[in-house]
């Protein structure tokens, strides 16, 4: 049930279905405000302290780097992370949505916990970066400081737990990107209509554009290319590189069983 009262803050993430094979995640609008009693940096810090602990170990080890990411300047949207694909496009994703709501009696965090776990906090990730530069670094240290003891949160909150979720905030229909985030840096947008999101990441990830049709030899030239020059051996970066790597083959694997031609 959900909590009733004033809302201080919320955070939409838009997500695939827990059981289904692919993953992927997005960020819709959510009030987030970092003035007054910066309620906004408290919802993203308690996401992440209730969420990482849930992640597994193997990809948990990841989470404060990408965190640091985010304070370096933020990563790429579409790219990535968690062996999620975050995306702008949430069109058919389901909802989980977590707020602080002031009930009279005092503040309660809700939560919803229907969902995986790595999509909530990427979510938390990605609002920091679609927030004003002057925000991003009290946001940053909140999420810094819950990391160092994820599972607990330090206030005094009443905490609410909605382990169905909110079956009746499930739209189908796209919603607009978060404000901050810049969903066309390539001043290409209107070409990717009509491209499938899979398909584009996995182009944009190549360095393909979405006028031109490339066939599995050009996938295959442009894959070997640029797995040459982001290996360490080769020159590449060592920090981030298994990542990087591992993009790099998970968009050639779709463009290829997408049988181009």
């Amino acid at each position: 049930m959900e909590t009733d009262g004033t809302r201080l803050a919320e955070l939409n993430v838009r997500h695939t279905r827990r059981h289904m094979p692919t993953r992927r995640v997005a960020l819709e609008p959510s009030y987030l405000p970092t003035a007054g009693g910066a309620a906004g940096s408290d919802l993203l810090a308690a996401v992440v302290a209730e969420f990482t602990p849930l992640i597994d170990e193997e990809t948990r080890v990841r989470v404060p780097w990408l965190l640091r990411r985010v304070g370096d300047g933020g990563f790429e949207v579409p790219s990535i992370h968690l062996h999620h694909r975050l995306q702008t496009d949430t069109h058919g994703l389901d909802l989980s949505r977590h707020r602080l709501v002031d009930d009279g009696r005092g503040i309660v965090l809700e939560l919803d916990v229907h969902g995986r776990p790595e999509p909530q906090v990427l979510g938390a990730f990605m609002a920091i970066m679609a927030m004003p530069p002057v925000a991003r670094t009290p946001a940053i240290d909140a999420v810094r400081r819950a990391l160092r003891r994820p599972g607990i949160h330090p206030h005094r909150w009443r905490v609410v737990r909605l382990i169905d979720g909110l079956p009746t905030r499930r739209p189908d229909l796209a919603a607009p990107a978060a404000p901050g985030v810049d969903t066309d840096p390539t001043g290409q947008g209107a070409l990717w209509l009509g491209v499938a999101d899979d398909r584009r990441w996995a182009m944009e990830t190549l360095g393909l554009r979405p006028d031109l049709r490339a066939d599995r030899a050009e996938v295959q030239r442009r894959y070997r290319r640029l797995v040459r020059a982001a290996h360490p051996d080769h020159g590449g970066a060592q920090d981030g590189a298994a990542d990087r790597l591992a993009q790099l083959s998970e968009a050639r694997t779709i463009l290829l069983s997408l049988e181009v031609s």
